[in-house]
């Protein structure tokens, strides 16, 4: 125990004054309580010792507070995920300049044919549009007369 928790005392009134004399409420007040059940801390003296065993059936010498329970238990706490190692990848060996890969050369024979395809695709929507323009009858106007009735 430090010093200071070895020379303090814990009082605590658990005893109602009522049907006692006013000297006993009296020195129940001058050590510091205020209500039933109240606690306070004075120091370890043979002054305050004796004042509390003048009125022991009113007051009693209790322990430290208890600590609430949710105090014990730990805090969770989130922790970042730890980095993963970044491993060296060893460059490929180079491929010699003579002999191109195949799927280079795949490739580049899809990209010609896709090219030559484009110009009939377009030619081909333009026509089929010119035909549904040619087959919509044309939309007679009408107008309308003021004050005409139903």
């Amino acid at each position: 125990m430090s010093e200071k928790t070895a020379k303090t005392i814990r009082i605590k009134w658990v005893r109602s004054g009522i049907g006692f004399t006013y000297h006993q409420k009296t020195i129940v007040r001058s050590l510091g309580l205020n209500k039933l059940n109240h606690t306070v801390v004075r120091p370890d003296t043979p002054q305050i010792r004796g004042v509390v065993a003048s009125v022991p059936h009113l007051l009693e010498i209790v322990s430290g507070p208890v600590p609430p329970a949710w105090a014990a238990i730990p805090e969770y706490t989130v922790h970042p995920p730890a980095p993963k190692p970044v491993e060296a990848t060893p460059e490929p060996a180079a491929a010699p300049a003579e002999a191109p890969s195949e799927t280079g050369a795949e490739l580049h024979e899809e990209e010609a044919e896709a090219s030559a395809k484009a110009p009939k695709a377009k030619a081909a929507k333009a026509k089929a549009a010119k035909k549904d323009e040619e087959e919509k009858p044309a939309a007679k106007k009408s107008k309308s007369t003021k004050g005409s009735k139903k």
